[in-house]
């Protein structure tokens, strides 16, 4: 039965409320320990039972953190590190230019640093390099180096990482693993094919801290003591664990809850310098770290210098941060216009082709690889659908795709270049990348269709809405707020709760840049509720909530505080709207 009589909203989905199970769930939690009954709906919709709730709303690290040696090649990866530091050997990190592989980075240069020994980093040039690890980058490293660790890549480079027999390399990763692993002293990948996949959550700078929790373990069994302070570097894990969108579920969830309090001592220079040029005016959450740091950092690897974002979080130099965020705050407002650009024409491309096919893609002469990806995840949230955006570029195109909830784009990708209708491609099941030939580019991409048809991608439409409740907007209150972040935090694989907002009125409307709306709601009994479309325009939301014509709506969405000038107001991140 639909939500609020919802059967179909303006962006076509139905809405559903909480099951009895769960709504029974809730209020026994509530009854039995007391807790607000808008946190027990959270924790009843997590599944977790009322004698775990205060277990779940106070996680302890070391309570779930796993034993790094759960992870195939994890020791040996340790000790080889740790006898390049006893040796002071030349190590390089080789890292991937997106946030996860810049605080990957960050992480060890760090710890590095922090023990007395320097290193060298080597971050690949997007558009002249591509994706991870190449033979002349890495023969170059290990002509000069006795270690390199390459971080957030590197399973599937087994010729580049031949190039570099003068060196010995260990792999620390989280991406899909082939068949055969590349022949180095060690892969830690949770995402091996010989592993159980239940680490597979982890992103690679936890990969990457759970080596360095490994590493402190052998120090301190060899009498070396513990080495640098590895709480104080969950900053830089909580940043890749949400921008790369890994689930916030296990210990990632006690990763990312307790690098925002290390964030928010603002102890890093980099993390300070870039939260300052963000105009970040309150404590740090998951959506500073998805959506104003995250792609700042990224900017870098998209249009800029690769090496930008781990240079910014590796500096202890306050002057060199702050030159370094002003650079990747320019280049994300660059990266903002041509990702429109870009946007528009994919678009109207994936449209022409068709909205409800297994597969939307689209391709375009000279559209610039930093933006693709992005433009990707655009074309996913309009249609439901796997997207693959390519840009193309002499004979070949560089593309990178997004998928949904179900469909493992990764391994689809993977097996296309198998088969030899990509030149390369891989990944993991919500992003990948690949390169493909031109002439080959019609027949690679209808390949990658039908795997993904047999996946079910065909024949997804509109998912439906999913709400925790209903609220009147005099309900919605910064102290209710503060109660529901309490079962915090929130992001992928842990979605904040959205509430139905019933039959209220527009009161004012207003176009933000290219495709935001600002809003005020009203149900006419309490000063209303303010709320933001991020995205409007590119759904049926903007245009009809804009000429909205005096008609009344339900609203959809989720809560959140907002902070200006110092103080605090309640603002609805609305997500979804129906005529009422």
């Amino acid at each position: 039965m639909s939500f609020l009589g919802v059967e179909t909203s303006l962006t076509g989905r139905r809405w559903i409320g909480p099951d009895l199970d769960t709504a029974r769930a809730a209020e026994m939690m509530e009854q039995q320990i007391g807790l607000p009954p808008a946190v027990c709906q959270v924790l009843a919709r997590r599944g977790v039972p009322a004698h775990e709730a205060q277990g779940f709303l106070t996680p302890q690290l070391k309570e779930l953190l796993p034993d790094p040696r759960r992870m195939k090649d994890m020791e040996i990866a340790a000790a080889r590190f740790l006898q390049a530091v006893e040796k002071r050997q030349r190590i390089a990190v080789f890292a991937d230019y997106d946030v996860d592989g810049g605080s990957s980075a960050a992480l060890l240069l760090v710890w590095l640093q922090q023990a007395g020994l320097g290193a060298t980093l080597y971050v690949p040039d997007r558009i002249d390099e591509g994706y991870g690890p190449n033979d002349e980058a890495m023969a170059a490293l290990a002509r000069d180096h006795d270690l390199i660790v390459c971080v957030d890549c590197g399973t599937l480079s087994h010729e580049p990482i031949a190039a570099a027999k003068a060196a010995d390399v260990i792999v620390l990763d989280h991406h899909l693993g082939g068949e055969t692993l590349p022949d180095c002293v060690a892969v830690v990948n949770p995402n091996r094919q010989d592993e159980d996949g239940d680490l597979g959550y982890f992103c690679a700078a936890g990969v990457v801290f759970l080596m360095l929790v490994e590493v402190r373990r052998q120090m301190r069994d060899k009498g070396l003591g513990t080495g640098p302070d590895l709480m104080a570097l969950l900053d830089l894990v909580a940043l890749a664990t949400v921008a790369d969108v890994a689930p916030l579920v296990d210990a990632n969830r006690a990763l990312v809850r307790q690098g925002l309090k290390v964030m928010a001592a603002r102890q890093r220079p980099g993390l300070v310098a870039l939260a300052d040029v963000s105009r970040m005016d309150s404590a740090p959450s998951t959506y500073h770290l998805g959506f104003l740091l995250g792609p700042r950092v990224n900017a870098g690897g998209r249009i800029g210098k690769a090496d930008l974002g781990a240079r910014l979080l590796a500096t202890t130099n306050p002057a060199e941060a702050e030159a370094i965020a002003a650079r990747l705050d320019e280049l994300n407002t660059e990266r903002r216009e041509i990702e429109n650009a870009v946007r528009a024409a994919a678009l109207e491309q994936a449209e022409a082709r068709g909205f409800d096919a297994p597969l939307v893609w689209a391709a375009g002469e000279g559209w610039h690889p930093g933006v693709v990806g992005i433009v990707a995840s655009r074309l996913k949230e309009a249609t439901g659908r796997p997207a693959v955006v390519i840009g193309l570029d002499g004979d070949e195109g560089k593309g990178s795709g997004r998928s949904v909830s179900g469909i493992d784009l990764g391994a689809s990708i993977q097996r296309v270049a198998a088969e030899g209708l990509f030149v390369k491609g891989g990944g993991h099941k919500m992003a990948a990348g690949l390169t493909v030939s031109r002439d080959k580019l019609e027949p690679a991409m209808e390949r990658l269709a039908e795997l993904l048809a047999k996946q079910g991608a065909g024949d997804l439409g509109p998912a439906d809405l999913k709400l925790d409740g209903m609220l009147m907007p005099g309900a919605a209150t910064v102290p209710l707020i503060e109660q529901i972040d309490q079962a915090g935090p929130f992001g992928a694989g842990a979605p904040a709760p959205r509430y139905g907002f019933p039959d209220l009125q527009v009161r004012f409307a207003k176009r933000i840049g290219e495709s935001h709306l600002k809003l005020s709601l009203s149900d006419g009994l309490s000063s209303g509720i303010d709320a933001i479309c991020f995205g409007a325009f590119d759904t049926a939301l903007g245009p009809r909530l804009l000429d909205h014509g005096g008609a009344r709506f339900h609203f959809a969405g989720r809560l959140e505080i907002n902070t200006w000038g110092g103080r605090q107001s309640v603002q609805l991140r609305l997500e979804d709207a129906a005529e009422a």
